[in-house]
């Protein structure tokens, strides 16, 4: 027997399911969160502390299209009262020092001459705001812990990096160095982290896995994102394919008709590629013009 067809028998049993209703009208980006019971604990725990002035930091790791960056929403959506700051990693960037911490701190960056001089010195070098040698890390370290505690002491403040993977090196370095040092301010820091990239500079910092969307959840989020009835057979086919990744669940039906995906998927193991093998071929029925800007976009850095 083969998986679908088991998964399919598991998931059916011995009664044939109506079709999966859709409800076209509901956009997906106005659903309410689904799931995510453990996430949204730990996020509400990490911010509830912070507003109590005990600190810390969280990292959130899953594979791509899993939800990390709907979890880190979230925790930007509940941090009522807090200064939010956000910096998402670039690929484009790895190769430039302290790219990722211009962003956090860009915006505090008239608070930074209050500093103890060295500290002040050094963060404004590696924010260009200063000519000067390149900084001492240890140092700009120690310049983002004082400018984080002197801000908090207006107001709690949460930092959400997203694709920490893609930040350079120097900005890592330096918010884990602050991460593992946070004690006594309201200051929160979370992380969101692809599995399997390692990333030591982050070491030693709670993390939480997140996994895939439940059966229930998983159906929801694919009712929503299509404009009519879908078929049973073929709803269980994709639930079991996309292993409960939300970006699975919204792509994976995107890349053929319900009649064509009656057969099943031939597409790689993994979500990841299964994904990716969507989107090609979605592309692959554009105009030629089209399908070359698209090739253009992708190539510019």
């Amino acid at each position: 027997m083969s998986g679908f067809a088991a998964a399919e028998r598991a998931c059916r049993g011995s009664q044939p399911l109506p079709p999966l209703r859709i409800a076209p009208a509901q956009p997906v980006q106005a659903m309410r969160f689904l799931g995510r019971g453990d996430e949204r604990v730990a996020l509400d725990g990490l911010l509830s502390r912070a507003r109590e002035g005990r600190s810390g930091a969280l990292v959130i790791r899953g594979e791509p299209g899993i939800g990390k960056s709907a979890v880190l929403d979230y925790a930007a959506r509940s941090a009522a009262g807090f200064q939010v700051a956000r910096a998402c990693g670039v690929e484009a960037e790895r190769e430039l020092s302290f790219a990722g911490l211009q962003l956090l701190c860009g915006p505090a960056a008239g608070r930074i001459r209050d500093l103890p001089a060295p500290q002040a010195d050094a963060l404004e070098v590696a924010l260009g705001l200063l000519r000067g040698e390149p900084p001492d890390r240890f140092m700009v370290g120690l310049a983002v812990l004082s400018l984080l505690s002197a801000l908090a002491e207006e107001q709690p403040v949460l930092w959400v990096i997203d694709d920490a993977q893609w930040l350079d090196q120097a900005s890592t370095q330096v918010l884990g160095f602050v991460a593992r040092r946070l004690q006594v301010d309201p200051v929160a820091l979370v992380f969101g982290v692809r599995s399997g990239e390692d990333l030591p500079d982050l070491a030693g910092i709670a993390t939480l896995e997140v996994r895939g969307l439940d059966d229930g959840d998983a159906r929801t989020l694919l009712a929503a994102g299509l404009p009519g009835p879908l078929d049973a057979t073929v709803a269980d086919r994709i639930l079991a394919e996309a292993h409960g990744n939300p970006l699975a669940l919204l792509e994976l039906p995107r890349a053929s008709t319900p009649a064509a995906l009656a057969g099943g998927f031939e597409i790689p193991r993994t979500v990841r590629g299964r994904v990716e093998e969507a989107f090609r071929l979605r592309i692959a029925g554009l105009p030629e013009d089209t399908r070359l800007l698209l090739l253009l976009a992708a190539a510019e850095p």
